[in-house]
């Protein structure tokens, strides 16, 4: 096997640890997923270093925290100031390729719900470069690439390399709401599709559940068939290069909206589903973030059609995480097609699989659907899996990663250094993460709270410890003690112990993450 293998990584979005079938879910069968965790090594604590897309995801690229790379929360495109780890395969010889979904810069072309606020009465404000503390190009035509108006002429291409990746096709968006390359193909085989797409236009159904949507596209229209097609496309297309390549498919399900499609609607019927616990427990308060939004849904004022978290019902539960089964069995057997055309290429041997997500969803735990500042281990914790065809197989550990982990393992077999400032580690080396640390930030303020949420978390191998910004409360919980997280321990004179020891690993994950970059450029 030569010294600098290849790479596929398999990235889901919205994606908790628990959906699939190598992490013990009792429905969901991804017997393909399942076999890079047979052939390699699954991780059982791997955490993401910010719980939304935009941050994660720059995270992975970066290998650094949210408030190192600038991404604190979605809306924020990654600036090229930071040095990506794709960038750093590419120097050493790598072909790179992107094909999915990307998330790096924005995809709606929808105005910043934060502003900077007007100048007082009688103060001058400054415009342009001097408005904010860091100069920055963010408003440049090139960190526009991923909206619509971009996409509004079909022959355009994503500029490359982008971000370190030589070629790249794009899918934005989620569901059937989609542009970017993936929106030519659909045109081109099917020019009315525009009639198939939406809420508007879906098959009948009886599901209750918000944003259940039974798409009228076909399967092998499908975005997740697309970007299969083109996977396999590439590899074919390169099995006979002597370079080395990295490859990242990344998926833009099992994201809501729910609507996965043709045979997969109904794969798994809501009736095998268990309620989540939540429901039939009479001793749980929610802390006041979570008992916000529950509460602005009883009141029929959730915006249903949105991102954040929502409350739910129990059986709004059942067909969410029912319709989740679907998405990800479709998603399993396009890993097999990809897994397939490398061994055909003649690659798949020396050929390392990845597979992860990009964060997680509640899925009717705690009562909620979809994502928001709450730091659940159904929102925190996603799969890992590493198959190393030199390396170990059948292994599971508890050893605590990270998204920001996944570039620096990457390189590190690559052998190829890592740069100056990275935050990563690699995960088969001799440090190991003592916690996770995890940071998280949006513009939207939360349903019941009026505030925008700013949270940090850290999580160790028995509790996890939340602190919000400003709110004068916090959330500990005992996952040895209490796995679903429903007694916080804030306020509880016999963890204040606990509760002291965690804030002291907190502050010190803070230090530990302090920008080392730039290097001196000399001595004062």
């Amino acid at each position: 096997m030569s010294k600098r293998p290849n790479f596929v990584l398999f990235i889901t979005d919205q994606h908790r640890a628990d959906y699939l079938g190598c992490y013990g879910h009792p429905l969901l069968k991804t017997p393909n997923i399942d076999s890079i965790a047979e052939r390699g090594v699954a991780f059982d604590r791997f955490y993401v270093a910010s719980p939304v897309c935009m941050p994660n995801r720059a995270s992975l690229m970066t290998c650094r925290m949210p408030a190192n790379h600038g991404v604190r929360m979605n809306g924020i495109p990654l600036s090229r100031r930071n040095v990506t780890f794709v960038e750093l395969l590419k120097d050493a010889g790598y072909k790179t390729a992107l094909i999915g979904k990307s998330h790096l810069q924005t995809f709606t072309g929808a105005p910043p719900g934060k502003t900077i606020p007007d100048a007082r009465p009688g103060f001058h404000r400054a415009d342009g470069s001097l408005s904010e503390a860091v100069r920055h190009d963010l408003q440049e035509q090139s960190y526009k690439v991923e909206e619509p108006e971009f996409w509004s002429e079909r022959e355009a291409s994503v500029p490359t390399p982008f971000y370190g990746f030589d070629h790249v096709e794009l899918v934005t968006g989620h569901g059937d709401h989609i542009g970017g390359d993936y929106a030519a193909w659909l045109f081109e085989r099917e020019p009315n599709a525009e009639t198939l797409m939406g809420a508007e236009n879906q098959l009948p159904h009886d599901y209750s559940c918000p944003q259940a949507v039974r798409t009228a596209i076909p399967e092998e229209l499908y975005s997740t068939n697309y970007i299969a097609e083109r996977a396999e496309a590439w590899i074919d297309a390169h099995k006979d290069d002597d370079q080395p390549f990295f490859l990242m498919v990344s998926w833009p399900d099992p994201h809501h909206p729910f609507n996965p499609p043709g045979r997969f609607w109904d794969m798994y019927d809501p009736d095998d589903i268990a309620v989540p616990e939540a429901f039939s427990r009479n001793d749980w308060s929610p802390p006041p973030h979570v008992k916000g939004v529950i509460e602005v849904r009883q009141a029929g004022e959730a915006k249903l059609e949105g991102m954040s978290a929502i409350g739910c019902s129990a059986r709004e539960a059942q067909e969410a995480q029912a319709l989740t089964c679907g998405m990800i069995s479709m998603i399993d057997e396009a890993v097999g097609r990809i897994q397939s055309a490398l061994n055909v290429s003649g690659r798949g041997d020396d050929t390392i699989e990845v597979f992860t997500a990009d964060h997680g969803e509640h899925l009717g735990d705690h009562q909620l659907l979809f994502k928001g500042a709450e730091q659940y281990e159904q929102i925190t914790r996603v799969p890992f899996l590493w198959a190393d065809p030199a390396g170990a197989s059948g292994q599971r550990t508890n050893q605590i990663g990270q998204t920001h982990d996944i570039g620096a393992t990457i390189l590190e077999r690559a052998q190829i250094e890592a740069a100056w400032g990275m935050q990563g580690i690699d995960l088969f080396g001799e440090t190991q993460r003592q916690a996770a640390f995890i940071q998280y930030a949006h513009q939207k303020p939360m349903d019941g709270i009026g505030t925008r949420p700013h949270v940090h978390t850290l999580r160790d191998g028995r509790y996890r410890l939340s602190l919000f910004e400003g709110m004068g409360w916090g959330e500990i919980y005992d996952l040895e003690q209490d796995p679903g997280e429903f007694q916080n321990l804030w306020t509880s004179v016999e963890a204040a112990p606990v509760k002291a020891h965690l804030l002291e690993m907190l502050a010190q994950a803070e230090l530990a993450h302090v920008d080392r970059a730039p290097m001196p450029t000399g001595r004062a």
